[in-house]
């Protein structure tokens, strides 16, 4: 038989005929406007991509594993580790759940070392008891005693007998990412530099393990767009170069002590070509300190849920944030990722929600199969347009802060901040505005739910304490719906609620339209609000009002029948 193309029996569409089209059904409504998204990073994107937009990129045949590790550094798999930070305040304690949650799918830990002092050689022993650290990434983070830390780890490794090439690792040092958030360093910040070159130095033999875990992720939990984070990430990726090849580092040992951290929002497909367009990007720039050996500088990315878009209120819905985030984190090629727990904002994650975390990432590698395929988007018009688009902004603002003198003189500057402040204080205004909605925030809130039991204050509001002494005004983080939270809250704790009468009446489609924006409106305070389908009659809809005893009538009708039906 003989067999025939489906789409042979279809004559091809020119892209100019699309516009034809796309134009008679307008029905004389501009274009532009109309279908023509304009980004919060401030670039324009097409409502539709073609063979012709894919063809003129550059890179997009390369193949995965390939420089400039556009497809991504994995060539077999799209293997990712999922990670579970542990609060480490008892040691005994943090090594018991360590071992548990190793039981249950976590292959990579963060031990969060909550007092530095306490640091030693027994306490690590102790911490470590009967974990494989060979076959598994250890992450370490404390406030000081860094170098502590990687010789203790390192006497660990020849006790056990283990081979220093196959322990992956990260002493989780960020000098700069430190003075973003502190607004200074306990010592002065060349100093830091000396420690870090220190630390990197040390480290040289052992090519898994990692001294710089560079958190650009503070940008995007300060209200940054994604190409301010890529274009601000990468500035402090080449300072970090900059300054330890200073200090005599070699510069292939450097940035293969590099990793960085993204923080996923909720753009989707944002955030997949944010993570694609940092290798390539990262790779041009550490082409110019390595003319060669680009296998071991190719970009390390560990990716962490946000919490700018997080609520206290209806909760699980942060549940469906993080699940789209992990799959943007994973779909762009990260190497690992972070899945916070749905309550981290708002309370201290107890044992269901930690598993749940784990889950969300279990059920995208072992049921829905996101760990097989390298580079999955490739070849997708609108991924790879969006790709390029991220890559040339964040590129272009790169450049700006290197011309300018780099990336610490541009914070000292204040550049940095003032503008990311920018961006948040457009987005805050967004969801104020409703253009952005934040589901049981600021749209359909739960209007029965009380957290004042549950949530703690302290985590819900962190007060920012800053010394009295500050090098840069600091990079701060915020979360979009604390507005909203402290305004319900105080309604919660005041111990009355206002009851909100719905007194809808007159044309049916307006009334229901304006009975749902009044639903959302006094909702989002807390207010309690009864609702009805409509009343007949004037009399008939005060009299339920006064028998409701509320506190609020809202009268809900047509512009044109309120005249009427206001004064009666």
């Amino acid at each position: 038989m003989k067999k025939e193309k489906l789409f042979d029996q279809f004559p091809p569409v020119s892209t100019s005929d699309w516009i034809e089209k796309i134009n008679a059904d307008l029905k004389g409504a501009d274009f532009s406007r109309k279908l023509v998204w304009r980004t919060n990073e401030g670039f324009d994107v097409k409502p539709f991509y073609r063979r012709e937009d894919y063809e003129k990129l550059p890179f997009v045949n390369t193949l995965p594993g390939i420089f400039p590790y556009l497809r991504g550094t994995k060539i077999k798999n799209n293997n990712w580790l999922i990670r579970q930070n542990i609060e480490v305040e008892d040691y005994l304690a943090a090594n018991k759940k360590s071992l548990s949650v190793l039981m249950k799918g976590i292959d990579s830990l963060g031990f969060v070392i909550s007092d530095p002092a306490s640091v030693s050689k027994s306490n690590f022993d102790l911490l470590l008891k009967d974990i494989r650290i060979e076959l598994i990434e250890i992450n370490f983070l404390s406030d000081g005693k860094a170098k502590e830390i990687f010789d203790i780890l390192q006497d660990i490794i020849s006790e056990r007998g283990l081979n220093p090439e196959e322990i992956n690792a990260t002493i989780e040092t960020d000098p700069l990412g430190r003075l973003m958030v502190k607004g200074t360093l306990c010592i002065p910040v060349d100093a830091g530099f000396d420690y870090l070159a220190s630390l990197t130095s040390s480290a040289s033999e052992f090519p898994l393990v990692k001294t710089i875990h560079l958190n650009a992720g503070i940008f995007s939990n300060a209200g940054s767009d994604t190409v301010r984070e890529l274009a601000y990430g990468l500035a402090a990726g080449s300072e970090y170069m900059i300054q330890l090849t200073r200090r005599g580092i070699d510069p292939v040992t450097a940035a293969s002590k590099i990793r960085f951290c993204f923080g996923i929002g909720p753009d989707y497909f944002m955030e997949i070509a944010k993570l694609r367009a940092a290798r390539l990007l990262w790779a041009v720039i550490v082409k110019g300190f390595v003319p060669g050996e680009y296998e071991k500088v190719k970009m390390n990315i560990h990716c962490r849920t946000g919490r700018w878009n997080k609520t206290a209120y209806d909760p699980y819905v942060n549940m469906l944030r993080t699940q789209t985030e992990a799959m943007s984190a994973i779909l762009g090629g990260c190497d690992s990722l972070t899945v916070e727990a749905f309550d981290t904002v708002f309370r201290k994650p107890d044992e269901f929600s930690e598993r749940i975390a784990r889950n969300q990432q279990l059920i995208l590698k072992e049921e829905s199969y996101f760990d097989k395929v390298a580079d999955p988007v490739a070849g997708s018009y609108y991924v790879e347009n969006l790709t390029s688009l991220v890559a040339d902004n964040a590129w272009k603002l790169f450049v700006e802060t290197e011309e300018s003198g780099g990336f610490l003189e541009a914070l000292k500057a204040g550049v940095i901040q003032k503008d990311i402040q920018k961006t948040a204080e457009k987005r805050k205004s967004d969801v104020a505005h409703r253009k952005l909605i934040m589901l049981g925030t600021n749209q359909y809130p739960e209007n029965n739910e009380s957290i004042t039991v549950s949530a703690d204050e302290t985590i819900m509001f962190p007060k920012n304490e800053y010394d009295t002494q500050l090098d840069i005004d600091p990079v701060k983080e915020i979360r979009v719906s604390s507005a909203y939270e402290k305004l319900r809250l105080a309604v919660e704790k005041s111990g009355k609620r206002p009851v909100v009468f719905i007194l809808a009446i007159g044309n049916v489609a307006m009334r229901k339209a304006r009975s749902q924006f009044s639903h959302n409106f006094f909702g989002c305070a807390g207010y309690r609000i009864i609702d009805n389908n409509g009343f007949m009659s004037v009399d008939e809809g005060v009299k339920a009002a006064i028998e409701a005893k509320a506190d609020i009538v809202v009268i809900c009708s047509s512009d044109e029948e309120y005249l009427q039906f206001a004064p009666e």
